[in-house]
């Protein structure tokens, strides 16, 4: 019958791109704000364009054989879309979950059967027969090498988003497409997130080809909303590092300044308002990365030289993972 669907994976992609009239109009923006919905994927996020991409990638090179372990790093969002192709594949999810992360995300992730991991884990730390443990927020994140170190003891394939080309192979082939054809071949700037850096790579590579004018402004946490050891419990914004001002051997392959123009630093309280303001104008529920990419749209939209023109912001995705944290809590 026409219309059906008979996977999720047909799901992915084809989302709304939404001009945000009346947020326009309250913030006193000089350009259309167009903001990209990720959150109609499936799994509720921009990341699960890159986990269906990574997953067929790594299928197609023998990487994954019938009934294996994937394992990957995240702050959830990837990890999620990954759970629910690998259930719908039969195959095992092994996360070493980033620190911050919500409780939401961790919920959804032991929902699909994932296992959640630790560097004791990764590092041997913790024997096998200890690995039914509950999870806690563990005080330093494993690293790649010990994550990878971990693979090859065990024999998973390790998935490895922030270096994997089909995470950015993803968005070239896909959301940039997309954005080009709903704006009519008319897209001046883009605004994303600094997450792995697959997003933002793979769409503005895309777009760089249709119009090589375009600007591209990375958005990344301020340093006052990163965690460091002397603010461990600062509110963050979930799943995003910072690519500006950080030393060239901590960045990821793909989350690097050169194929920026420029970076706008969001602290997680800007991007806490601005979710409020957009819910009380549009009615759209956003999570916090997504806000925070908007209030740096919002400060380019605003711009005199930017009069007219067509901004466009990844939103990736929205703030049903997010109720446990404080950002829909007004004082």
């Amino acid at each position: 019958m026409a219309g059906l669907v008979h996977s999720i994976e047909e799901l992915v992609g084809h989302t709304p791109l939404m001009e945000l009239d009346r947020f326009e109009r309250q913030q006193r923006c000089k350009a259309h704000l167009l903001a990209k919905l990720e959150y109609f994927n499936p799994t509720g996020s921009v990341k699960d364009r890159a986990a269906l991409s990574m997953l067929n990638a790594a299928e197609e090179a023998g990487w994954l054989q019938p009934g294996g372990t994937i394992v990957e790093q995240t702050s959830g969002n990837t990890g999620i879309g990954l759970a629910a192709f690998a259930a719908e594949r039969g195959y095992r999810l092994e996360v070493f979950l980033e620190r911050g992360a919500s409780l939401e995300r961790r919920l959804l992730l032991q929902a699909y059967g994932v296992r959640l991991l630790d560097y004791k884990d990764a590092t041997g730390e913790r024997p096998e027969t200890e690995r039914t443990h509950p999870w806690q927020e563990p005080e330093r994140e494993a690293t790649l090498e010990e994550i990878a170190a971990y693979c090859r003891r065990t024999g998973a394939y390790f998935n490895n988003q922030a270096a994997n080309p089909a995470n950015p192979e993803a968005h070239y082939r896909t959301t940039g497409p997309e954005i080009w054809q709903d704006t009519e071949e008319n897209v001046d700037v883009l605004v994303c997130m600094a997450g792995t850096g697959g997003t933002g790579f793979g769409t503005a590579r895309y777009l760089r080809e249709q119009n090589p004018a375009l600007k591209v402004v990375l958005v990344q946490p301020h340093p006052d909303s990163r965690l460091t050891a002397e603010h461990p419990d600062v509110p963050i914004i979930d799943g995003v590092l910072p690519v500006y001002g950080v030393p060239e051997n901590e960045l990821s392959d793909y989350l690097r300044p050169e194929w920026s123009d420029e970076c706008i630093n969001v602290r997680t309280g800007e991007a806490y308002e601005t979710a409020y303001a957009v819910l009380h104008a549009e009615g759209l529920f956003l999570g916090t990365s997504a806000a925070a990419a908007l209030y740096a749209a919002v400060q380019v939209s605003r711009r005199p030289e930017n009069q007219g023109k067509n901004v466009v912001v990844i939103l990736p995705d929205n703030g049903m993972k997010y109720l446990s944290t404080p950002m829909y809590r007004r004082r």
